[in-house]
């Protein structure tokens, strides 16, 4: 991996553009023409939906210390306790995608999504850095750059880097992650502003050395004496996944009637390609294996790979008008996926690699359609649904008034295919007699103001899974037939006291009625800190606290061979809390933090873990900048 090449790249550019940030464009007076003000973004569902407001850029200073914000999703996630691992939501989510879906989503949180890229609308060129540095090697770095080729056309083009360094089983600064992602992206609109073209293309390539995590000495090694890190065996001596996804993605969207009726079409093709490989077998002191259940072709070398191709069109019209908005399309999806894997054919002089293969093609219709009526921002009423010909469907109800909210949710959906089918040298199954599995979720909130200092958000929700498919006990998918029901209750509350502020998240979820859904009881995410100017006004900045913890409980491990977390009982996470202290300011264009990450690293625990076997992060010192130029 070659990620120690980011901190010469890093040089290179700020070099680059130092000459620029020294030569904004001012008028007669001295005056700053071009600021966050005149960089503008705006996205494709806005514009679709009839939303023709274009933002501001974000120029706060507010959770960029938080390591939840460096990547595209902010949810909370469970992960192999360093950046850019792994990683799947802590909580229950619903997927929006029905029909044929590949299932390894691993490294879905740190992919460009094309159906949500922000673009731009820039009176000057625009661009910015922005760089994360951990002392044990977590680094960050995204560099973009956009500008109007006219006033009507506006392209852009960001790179990003995401990379760490191994915790475990190594007493060198060795590479854990490298993670290297690009978009491309434009926005055109014709002069008479009736049609609007929207394109852009992603790219990511990943990867990850997998250890398997901590290896204990012996079954009864105590939990507390796993956290030796560089010194602690592992299982896994040199195996590595590698996935790289790109994607192209097109949007024209055709003004018949003004707003009243547009047409649209949307075609996005995406391809997806895993390979895990492994050329050193975890055996015991007998020389049995170990970590992997099964060799089926050779235990020699692992080399399993398989990809997954896409390309879904979707034809529609659409409108709004001041009290209501409506959407209605057809839509193909053709998928591929092939499977192959390395294995040796043997004779008595002779041992020659060959692989083995399947593979399978899928063509799929939908229908779907969405009606939204509304009162300015005080009422509210959503219908939305999508249903694929014979099979998977699902469906949504909304309403709010005046803070209050109210959906109901159903889904119903076939397994993916990496729940029906497998071809590994250490896994295989085909499943075809799984069922589709239905979800049921009801939820119920309120949002808004109390007072003139706090600000309030609460939700209560309810999911009944029926025909539930998970990954058990030996990595391998299974149904029941019964059902899994679990409820749960959500609440952000912000009050300040002039500059003091106080921001609290607390999560509690009841899992009696859902043995095969694991989720921590509690989660706790608390914030107090400082914000306002200081050195006479020069200076705007944060200073706080914040506490992450979820109470213990026994949470999914991981397999990488299948990129899949699966379902234990051996080994309960810790109720443990993680504590950091940090400094945000923003200093014009330039906004920076210093965090002391895990200030209470070895306090009271000697560790923790994120997922069994694989350690948190320890105490690291982490700094962060983003500097944007507007000319």
């Amino acid at each position: 991996m070659k990620i120690k090449l980011l901190s010469g790249l890093l040089l290179v550019i700020c070099l680059l553009v130092s000459h620029g940030a020294a030569a904004q464009i001012i008028d007669d007076s001295t005056k700053v023409l071009y600021s966050p003000k005149t960089t503008l973004q705006l996205f494709e569902k806005d514009v679709l939906e009839g939303r023709l407001q274009r933002s501001p850029i974000d120029t706060s200073i507010l959770n960029m210390q938080n390591e939840r914000f460096w990547f595209n999703d902010t949810s909370y996630f469970q992960h192999l306790g360093n950046v850019g691992t792994s990683a799947k939501p802590l909580f229950f989510t619903i997927s929006d995608k029905i029909g044929v879906r590949f299932g390894k989503n691993v490294f879905d949180r740190y992919a460009y999504n094309p159906e949500t890229i922000n673009y731009y609308d820039t009176r000057s060129p625009y661009s910015h850095l922005y760089y994360v540095q951990g002392q044990r090697g977590e680094q960050v770095f995204e560099g973009i750059y956009a500008r109007n080729i006219n006033e009507r056309w506006n392209a852009g083009v960001a790179y990003r880097i995401l990379s760490a360094n191994k915790q475990i089983g190594t007493s060198t600064k060795e590479g854990l992650i490298d993670n290297q992602a690009v978009k491309l992206f434009s926005h055109y609109t014709s002069k008479n502003k009736k049609y609007d073209l929207f394109f852009n293309y992603t790219l990511m390539k990943v990867e990850q050395i997998e250890s398997g995590g901590i290896r204990p000495e012996t079954e009864d090694t105590p939990y507390e004496e796993l956290f030796d890190y560089e010194t602690e065996s592992i299982f896994l001596q040199q195996a590595a996944t590698e996935e790289s996804r790109s994607g192209l993605h097109l949007t024209n969207i055709f003004k018949l009637a003004g707003e009243n009726l547009k047409l649209y079409s949307t075609t996005n093709w995406r391809r997806q390609a895993n390979e895990y490989s492994d050329g050193s077998y975890p055996t015991d002191d007998a020389g049995s294996p170990l970590f992997y259940p099964n060799f089926y072709y050779t235990n020699v070398r692992t080399r399993d790979r398989n990809t997954y191709t896409e390309l879904q069109n979707q034809f529609g019209f659409t409108g709004n008008s001041s009290i209501s908005f409506y959407k209605a399309y057809l839509k193909h999806r053709r998928a591929n996926v092939e499977y192959s894997i390395l294995d040796f054919m043997r004779n008595d002089s002779l041992s020659t690699e060959i692989e083995r293969g399947d593979k399978a093609t899928y063509n799929q219709v939908f229908v779907g359609g969405q009606l939204k009526l509304f009162y300015e921002n005080k009422a509210e009423l959503l219908v939305d649904g999508e249903f694929q010909i014979s099979t998977d469907y699902r469906v949504r109800a909304q309403g709010a008034l005046a803070g209050f909210s109210a959906s109901q949710e159903r889904i119903l959906r076939s397994p993916s295919l990496v729940e029906q089918f497998m071809l590994s040298n250490h896994f295989r199954w085909d499943n075809e007699d799984f069922n589709s599995s239905v979800i049921d979720r009801s939820e119920v909130a309120y949002a808004g103001k109390v007072g003139d200092r706090q600000h309030l958000k609460l939700g209560v929700h309810y999911t009944n899974i029926k025909r539930h498919i998970f990954f058990n006990e030996q990595a391998v998918p299974e149904q029941l037939s019964g059902n899994q029901r679990f409820w749960g209750a959500e609440l952000k509350h912000h009050i300040n006291f002039g500059p003091v502020h106080f921001e609290n998240f607390v999560a509690y979820t009841n899992t009696e009625e859902a043995d095969r859904v694991r989720i921590p009881e509690w989660v706790l995410d608390s914030k107090v800190y400082y914000q306002g100017f200081i050195f006479k006004k020069a200076l705007y900045g944060q200073f706080g606290v914040q506490a992450y913890m979820p109470t213990g409980y026994f949470t999914d491990a991981y397999m990488p061979v299948t990129q899949q977390f699966y379902l234990q009982n051996d080994i309960q996470l810790t109720t443990y809390p993680v504590i950091d202290v940090f400094v945000n300011a923003d200093i014009k264009s330039l906004n920076i933090f210093l965090k002391m990450s895990h200030v209470n690293d070895q306090l009271w625990e000697p560790g923790y873990f994120t997922t069994p076997y694989y350690p948190g992060m320890r105490r690291s010192f982490i700094f962060g900048i983003k500097w944007m130029f507007f000319d």
